[in-house]
């Protein structure tokens, strides 16, 4: 075989020889093979480095590794990933690319089953769902043609090729191509077989492409089901009692398809050659009233933004973890998905369709490193890579056009504007009526259905909500979506429960999808989870590549856990001096009759008495006030009510009794702890005693509280700086992270002006404040005690010109010996003042080690919110006002240290912060900060702790 050329890498076409693209359905009566598994795999470092004599039958391939496919061979020891957030890693020279262009050629021997039909007679199709970012295939010695597309599916007509043993598919896939100036979503660069490569048996009178249309009337109850295919046949529905021909329109009493109540009717599409399985939804969705209509109402997407990702396989996923996703979702009262930005393995929304999401599916298309050079030759507006982009819109909308999941299409992401955008749409607009187009970067909606923005503001936001956005009047026509917002990066996102206030305001304001699903954390033995710039990257984004609700291993983050609380489908409003509670049905289709109503009493965290609550069946929108029962007759304890909205019965998604949705109510206030000022401070020589305590006589540092040494406590202002505090370099708001940094507060000193025991208490009078600078807090610690107890009370007077926020306030002490922590507050996890709806007041148990939150990124973490009282190492701490707390092995300086998890080292010291604030949380990442009122403003304060020994 001679020596080939490599032009088509750098050729802007789609490719050649690819078959056109249709639907995708998972299996029919006819014989298909899976050619997934173990692959020869050979990495050379350039597109030309090796001929083609590889793909001849007979090629030795003895000396070549092995590897899986599905996958990526830069995660299976060949080379190394790279993460860029939007800047190519390669220059921009559109659409020439590197020399150096790593390129893997995969050989896969099989044979064909037993069974397999007459070659003779019929046709076979091998199909590719997804390779990055270019391959170029043979099968048996002969080149069948080549295709860019990473996330798209091609396929090619093999029959002619095959032979019953001894058949050889060989694939060169190149890293670089001209494709990659498509394809610069955020995300790692991997290269690779992604999806299944799979050979379908196409016999005479086969399936080709078939457009399921199944609309459905609201007004009459009835849906209307059209099957057109390309070769005739017939549809069968037996629920529906459904037998037409194909192309023929057929009206019947139907059950709608939504995310809340996902009805399919199982159907077969029956030609002369095949029988395909149906799942038929009917729904549909409009434009009306400038709104986004499903089935003739309003929809409020509760979205967030998917990449596919998997910490070991990365984008090569499973049908379980993809599954898992799905039920991770519904299980966080999440009903909507942006396919951010590629359309996902089609399993997936085969999965959205049976258990019910909506689903914006986005097309694999972003040209975000142009912005570097103003949007010079960005392929969006250059008419050559026209081909490119509709083949890329086709090759989704024609896969995926019979999912009712499918609301809307996106043109992609990020790429700019441009003659190529309109293309897109023009064709999807003419092939699909029945949805939406959305493209965030049409800031005109010129060739869209949706005004799309990341990122704004709440306040712009509510402005947008009251039509006062200004722009073209077919923008201020149409509805608004958040495509992304709450960057869930490290700790956060904060302000999810004030944005959705805003949602549910204003009728324009249609929801939105937070950024993002998953951390895209690779496992590493070295760091737990590595990040951008941990193998070796000359240009990365850090952990910018970790900003998802998910930790990589799929753990919910405590960001999860709030965003299914601010977005509960009941709205639950207790009111304990009425004795009444208010319940809201908060979905858009489906009445309140898969749930059931459970109310209890609590006494200091404790549950005392519940039982069944009867609610009404309340209709979307509907409220009700209901009686609750008699609370516990009043005593020296804080009461409080709950009631939860539970599963009534198993769904397919999670069983009965998985709570939905709770609400938590004051019935009588919470006995605000006191002391009696009883006994007087004994200086000593080098102690002083007070009670159960003693100080250093020279200092008055706490260093005991009876047999429990104790460090401290002193004023703590300082906390290890989140991703969302230090926040993003491009932003042009004020980032106080660094400016924390500028001011000093990472080394406050703290000097001593007076220890003085006159009267019943001990007064340490100190100057707290960094070097270098002028401002300071003047703090004063008054300790008193009634021989059993201390209470120790702080005053902060701040001193000189403080222009920024504390990132805390509070106290911080050392304890030598603890391991368990019992506390009566906001729990199980952590909570910061923007970020606290789903802190529910209890009592709850945790260990030291566990209360730590495993950001990638080591951040501030961990602390639990309105803290009544907690015990740890032999000490019992009440707070007056309620506080925050949190314990760790480390300090918050060593935190602030570390770049990742396996830099954290256990001390023998558990460092304690009592904090009486935290400033917010925000999501300046990639979006805003803490709105004003989560600011912790420096200004005068008081609080108080008491402590004593547990027996």
């Amino acid at each position: 075989m001679s020596f080939r050329t490599v032009d088509y890498v750098e050729d802007v076409s789609p490719g050649s020889g690819a078959l056109p693209p249709r639907a995708w359905y998972p299996s029919s009566d006819a014989a298909s093979l899976s050619l997934n598994g173990g692959w020869r795999f050979r990495l050379s470092p350039t597109a030309d480095a090796e001929d083609d004599a590889f793909a001849e039958p007979g090629y030795d391939s003895g000396g070549w590794a092995e590897i899986p496919v599905p996958g990526h061979w830069v995660l299976q020891g060949h080379g190394s990933p790279i993460y860029t957030n939007h800047l190519y890693p390669f220059p921009v020279d559109p659409p020439r690319v590197p020399t150096e262009n790593p390129t893997g050629d995969h050989l896969r021997l099989f044979d064909l089953p037993d069974d397999w039909p007459d070659l003779a007679e019929d046709g076979c199709v091998l199909r590719f769902d997804g390779v990055e970012s270019c391959a170029r295939v043979w099968l048996n010695g002969t080149d069948i043609g080549e295709f860019k597309g990473s996330r798209l599916p091609h396929e090619f007509a093999v029959g002619h090729l095959l032979r019953p043993t001894g058949n050889v598919l060989a694939v060169r896939v190149h890293q670089w191509s001209a494709g990659s100036y498509l394809e610069d979503q955020d995300q790692w660069w991997l290269p690779g077989i992604l999806r299944d490569v799979t050979l379908l048996h196409r016999p005479a009178g086969a399936v080709l492409d078939f457009f399921v249309h199944a609309s459905y009337d609201h007004r009459t109850g009835t849906g209307t089901l059209r099957v057109d295919s390309d070769v005739d046949g017939r549809v069968t529905v037996p629920g529906l009692g459904i037998d037409v021909a194909t192309g023929e329109p057929v009206t019947v009493p139907a059950r709608p398809w939504t995310a809340e109540t996902p009805t399919l009717y199982d159907g077969v599409l029956a030609t002369e050659g095949e029988r395909v399985p149906l799942r038929v939804g009917f729904r549909t969705v409009e434009l009306a009233d400038g709104l986004i209509k499903v089935n003739g109402r309003p929809v409020l997407f509760k979205g967030v933004n998917r990449h596919e990702w998997h910490p070991r396989l990365g984008r090569a996923l499973d049908m379980a973890t993809m599954r898992e996703d799905v039920l991770l979702m519904k299980r966080h009262n999440i009903n909507a998905v942006r396919t951010s930005h590629y359309p996902p393995h089609p399993a997936f929304l085969a999965l959205c369709d049976e258990l019910g999401l909506w689903v914006l599916d986005e097309c694999d298309l972003e040209t975000h490193g142009f912005t570097e050079q103003g949007w010079r030759d960005n392929p969006v507006d250059d008419d050559r890579w026209t081909p490119a982009l509709l083949d890329r819109a086709a090759r989704m909308v024609e896969r995926d056009k019979n999912h009712p999941s499918v609301v809307i299409w996106s043109l992609g992401n990020e790429a700019g504007t441009g003659r190529g955008l309109t293309a897109m749409s023009e064709w999807i607009h003419g092939r699909d009526p029945s949805r939406l187009v959305h493209y965030e970067g049409d800031r005109t909606c010129r060739d869209t259905d949706v005004y799309s923005r990341m990122y704004a503001p709440h306040a712009e936001v509510e402005r947008i909500g009251r039509g006062l956005d200004g722009g073209t009047r077919r923008r201020r026509e149409l509805p608004f979506i958040l495509c992304e917002y709450g960057h869930a990066m490290g700790n956060g996102p904060g302000g999810l429960a004030d944005y959705q206030r805003i949602f549910e305001s204003y009728e324009r304001l249609q929801g939105g999808f937070i950024w993002e699903w998953i951390d895209h954390g690779i496992e590493d033995e070295r760091y737990g989870f590595a990040y951008g710039g941990d193998f070796g990257e000359e240009l990365h984004d850090g952990n910018f590549v970790c900003d998802g609700l998910l930790f990589p291993d799929r753990r919910p983050s405590p960001g999860l856990v709030e965003y299914k609380k601010v977005i509960e489908p009941v709205l639950i409003d207790g009111d304990g001096a009425r004795g009444t509670v208010r319940i809201t049905d908060k979905q858009d289709f489906a009445d309140l009759s898969a749930f059931a109503f459970e109310w209890s009493y609590q006494v200091d965290g404790e549950t005392v008495e519940s039982g069944a609550l009867a609610v009404p069946a309340l209709a979307p929108g509907e409220s009700a006030e209901v009686k609750l029962p008699q609370p516990p007759p009043a005593g020296p304890g804080e009461v409080q009510g709950t009631v939860r909205a539970v599963l009534a019965a198993d769904t397919a998604w999670a069983p009965r009794g998985h709570v939905v949705a709770w609400g938590r109510f004051p019935v009588t206030a919470r006995p605000v702890p006191s002391v009696t000022a009883s006994t007087r401070p004994v200086p000593g020589e080098r102690l002083i005693t007070l009670g159960p305590a003693a100080f250093d006589a020279r200092t008055g540092t706490l260093t005991a509280i009876g047999a429990v040494p104790v460090t401290g406590p002193r004023l703590d202002v300082w906390r290890a700086p989140t991703d969302n505090d230090d926040g993003a370099a491009w932003q042009t708001d004020t980032r106080y992270g660094p400016l924390w940094r500028r001011l000093g507060l990472q080394r406050m000193r703290h000097r001593i002006d007076a220890v003085e025991t006159e009267g019943d208490a001990l007064t340490v009078r100190t100057r707290v404040a960094p070097a270098a600078r002028e401002a300071g807090l003047a703090t004063v610690y008054r300790w008193t005690s009634d021989g059993d107890r201390v209470r120790l009370t702080v005053s902060v007077t701040p001193e000189g010109d403080w222009t920024v926020p504390l990132p805390r306030l509070g106290v911080r002490l050392g304890l030598s010996a603890a391991d368990r922590v019992r506390w009566f507050g906001g729990g199980p996890g952590e909570a910061y003042p923007d970020t606290r709806s789903a802190a529910l007041p209890a009592r709850w148990e945790s260990t030291v080690d566990d209360l730590q939150t495993p950001y990638v990124r080591p951040q501030e973490n961990g602390a639990r919110a309105d803290v009544r009282w907690a015990e740890i190492g032999g000490l019992r701490v009440e707070g007056d006002p309620e506080f925050w707390f949190t314990a760790r092995r480390w300090t918050t300086e060593q935190l602030d240290a570390a770049t990742h998890r396996s830099d954290l080292t256990p001390g023998d010291t558990v460092w304690v912060n009592l904090d009486h604030g935290q400033h917010g949380i925000g999501s300046q990442s990639c979006g805003p900060g803490p709105l004003p009122q989560y600011y912790l403003r420096a200004e005068p304060a008081e609080f108080s702790f008491v402590f004593s020994e547990l027996g």
